[in-house]
């Protein structure tokens, strides 16, 4: 395998830890599904680690996870044309499995699901797999503005009073909603499909015209070989920093500041300043990967991207396992520092997991499954 997929590799994993460091916050309670704070955890330390997650987390990994299956759809072509098959009907396949995988995935185990919005999104990008570099990164440009136009519009013109609950409301809501994932198995499942409508309405709002960009993004990249030659890159990357960081740590303060997805100016910002940091935290993570003496974050990262989907749905397993009724109960119980705490716990144990089972297996489980059904035929272990 080469060093520039094992580069891949290991900033997907690292995309991974930054999505469940977010996304645990949700696992563990209803109350960041309704844009409220759990008023049993008030403290200052308990609103610096949300203020943190916020500011550097949040939004930051999804565009990153985003990037990379653009990334890795170029490399499907790749292996498609080694391996004598036609990429369309093959690709076609994978985001069938991909979706099916999802819509599992939002029943049975975690309603925050992205591997649906990937799979549609796929359809899009699939379509445009042929047009030139410009012509997708305009795309992508066009699709960021818009999106960031709807949102200083909405900021604006719409008054969320309207149509969302109001504080007191939300917080009665969340501390019901969290009393239903201590309940049945049913009752879990009913919370899960209970959030279909919002999980649809931000697929189409803004999750997947940002995936789609970030998508567009990533397919040129690796045509370009972005990961190739990093020693050809190494301007790119200072720049990338000395640039991103300011850039992407100031919008996430505000972000974060202004109340982070409760205000839709916030949420704005977020999406105007977050590629920024995204991009510093790629070029530090590729430098770094590239220092010597620093081979071991490399080593570390890159068995959790080799097996991303069925880490991803690890996680949401463990997500189960810890907060709900079926296994030990602590939805609402969890602060803010023990949940981050928790998620890098979590993910250590997966990079130790992920390299155990990749010395004795070619693929992960779920991606045995998806690849098989990608491709039409049983892989080799």
């Amino acid at each position: 395998m080469s060093g520039r997929v094992h580069d891949v590799d290991a900033l997907r994993g690292f995309a991974l830890l930054g999505i469940f460091a977010v996304n645990i916050t949700f696992m563990a309670s209803a109350y960041p599904g309704n844009l409220v704070d759990d008023p049993a955890f008030a403290s200052p330390l308990d609103g610096a680690v949300r203020f943190v997650v916020a500011a550097l987390f949040s939004m930051k990994f999804y565009l990153l996870f985003s990037f990379l299956f653009g990334y890795s759809f170029v490399l499907q072509m790749d292996a498609a044309e080694r391996a004598g098959s036609a990429f369309v009907p093959r690709m076609l396949r994978r985001a069938v499995g991909l979706f099916a995988l999802g819509a599992g995935h939002i029943v049975l185990l975690y309603g925050g699901d992205v591997l649906t919005t990937y799979a549609v999104v796929c359809l899009v990008l699939l379509a445009m797999h042929r047009v030139r570099d410009r012509t997708a990164l305009r795309t992508a440009g066009v699709i960021y503005a818009v999106v960031i136009a709807s949102l200083v519009g909405s900021a604006l013109f719409l008054d969320r009073s309207a149509f969302m609950p109001g504080h007191d409301e939300a917080l009665a809501t969340a501390a019901g909603q969290t009393q239903a994932m201590l309940g049945s198995p049913a009752e879990i499942i009913g919370h899960h499909v209970g959030g279909l409508d919002l999980l649809v309405l931000q697929a189409v709002s803004l999750q997947g015209p940002t995936a789609l960009a970030m998508f567009l993004l990533g397919m040129v990249a690796a045509r370009r070989r972005l990961f190739s030659d990093i020693g050809d890159r190494a301007l790119l990357l200072r720049r990338t920093q000395r640039i991103g960081f300011p850039v992407g740590l100031a919008g996430g303060a505000v972000y974060a500041a202004l109340g982070a997805d409760a205000s839709t100016w916030a949420t704005a910002v977020s999406v105007l300043t977050a590629p920024f940091l995204t991009a510093a935290y790629v070029a530090t993570l590729v430098r770094l990967m590239h220092t010597p003496g620093a081979g071991w974050v490399r080593t570390a990262l890159a068995p959790v991207g080799r097996v991303a989907l069925t880490n991803y749905l690890a996680q949401s397993v463990v997500g189960m396992i810890l907060f709900t009724g079926v296994g030990l109960g602590f939805a609402g119980r969890a602060s803010p520092p023990m949940l981050l705490l928790l998620a890098v716990a979590v993910f250590a144990g997966q990079s130790v997991m992920s390299a155990w089972w990749l010395k004795r297996h070619r693929y992960g489980p779920a991606e045995y499954v998806l690849r098989w059904f990608t491709t039409w035929r049983r892989p080799g272990r």
